[in-house]
């Protein structure tokens, strides 16, 4: 996927049910997914500022027309491309639709690579106009799980909804991820997010920390919360005395790590006091092998970024970069994909490994490919039907796919 959000849906109205069929046909063999009707008044009820996907419409329709569903539209959301077809096309009824905001317009019998490529370039728009609102929504809401964590999967989502819970309990928290996957982020962004977002975030390197700067470190985050990273590591004498802080109250620790603290406790190398405390709440961050459909949302944020750093105009992110950039597994996660984004900027390097540069595009698209559906087959625990729904492809289009990767729903039960 080459926008932060993928739709493909077309509400496709026409009152002659052996066109609508036909062209339901022509949108499914394209992986599109009809949402067929025969009339304006079945339609309008999918016309809305929320409607993930566009409307292609026949003009000539008994009743409300295409032109009358075009203006309804226009007063719904001006923003919903809606592209027109008619049997009977001449330019003043092209110019009419263009002018009262058509997307576009086909004249029938139109072939089907015209067709599929008006609606492409309409369903990318709404990708665009859909993402632009969903980020002005959350600056506005002040939410910062949705304005720092970054992600469209399923598991971004439930990222933020973790952190949110996290910052309501009041408990102490563990934040447990893979390096590199933003643990001091997801950190922040409970603090912000919780009652004493006002109070102070302290944070510290564990390892560093001796009893004196604990305590020093104890003291600045009074009345906030003080963020231990790679708590594991934190010296013997000091994690007795973090034990008697929190008994005393007035700072909540959040936790970081990278490892499995329980076998830090089983090895005496971790306090079980400290473990029980943090394992109560535990926010754990996926890594981006299992949500590779975030690495487009995440490189596109972080090219921006280091461009407005670097004073620089940001390049062009062309499909064939989110290509290679998702036949990758990234051991690194987050922080590897940020210094990728730099290169880009500075142009120092390829955002490809050496192996990768001699796959074509083909190759890099099938890899990618074979990710996603391998992806939404483990967050669908091997239920096949559940993935095919989460991808949004028919069921037959998604079997097919499976089989030509070689790829079994029963590997992931």
């Amino acid at each position: 996927m080459s926008e932060a959000l993928t739709i493909r849906k077309v509400l496709l109205v026409d009152d002659d049910a052996a066109v609508r069929d036909a062209l339901a046909q022509t949108l499914e063999l394209a992986d599109l997914t009809p949402l067929s009707m025969g009339s304006f008044i079945e339609a309008k009820d999918h016309i809305g500022p929320d409607f993930d996907g566009v409307v292609l419409s026949d003009i000539r329709m008994p009743g409300r027309d295409g032109f009358h569903l075009l203006d309804y539209t226009q007063d719904t959301d001006a923003e919903l491309p809606v592209i027109l077809l008619t049997g009977e096309g001449d330019i003043p009824m092209a110019v009419k639709a263009m002018r009262n905001g058509a997307f576009g317009f086909l004249e029938k019998p139109c072939a089907s690579a015209d067709l599929l490529a008006a609606l492409e370039r309409a369903l990318k728009t709404r990708a665009l106009v859909l993402e632009n609102r969903r980020m002005k929504a959350q600056l506005e809401t002040g939410d910062a799980a949705a304005r720092m964590l970054y992600g469209q999967s399923d598991l971004s989502e439930v990222l933020r909804a973790r952190a949110r819970l996290a910052a309501r309990a009041g408990t102490d928290v563990l934040v447990n991820g893979a390096p590199g996957s933003g643990i001091y982020k997801v950190a922040e962004v409970i603090h912000l997010c919780s009652p004493n977002a006002k109070g102070p975030f302290v944070k510290r390197a564990a390892p560093a920390l001796d009893r004196a700067a604990l305590a020093e470190a104890l003291e600045a985050a009074q009345g906030g919360t003080l963020f231990l990273d790679d708590i594991g590591g934190l010296a013997a004498d000091a994690q007795i005395a973090l034990i008697d802080a929190l008994e005393a109250g007035g700072v909540r620790l959040i936790a970081g790590s990278t490892q499995d603290l329980s076998q830090a406790v089983e090895q005496g190398l971790l306090q079980a006091e400290i473990y029980y405390r943090v394992e109560v709440m535990m926010v754990r961050i996926p890594s981006l092998k299992e949500r590779p459909e975030d690495i487009p949302v995440l490189f596109r944020h972080y090219v921006a970024q280091a461009a407005e750093q670097s004073g620089l105009e940001p390049p062009e992110v062309t499909p064939e970069v989110i290509s290679s950039l998702m036949t990758r597994d990234w051991p690194g996660n987050a922080r590897a994909l940020m210094s990728a984004a730099m290169r880009f900027v500075l142009g120092e390097g390829s955002t490809e490994d050496d192996a990768e540069t001699e796959l074509g595009l083909a190759e890099q698209m099938a890899r990618v490919e074979r990710s996603l559906l391998i992806a939404a087959l483990r967050r669908a625990e091997g239920r096949a039907s559940n993935a095919a729904q989460a991808l949004k492809l028919p069921r037959k289009t998604f079997y097919d796919k499976l089989a030509r990767y070689g790829v079994k729903p029963e590997d992931f039960r």
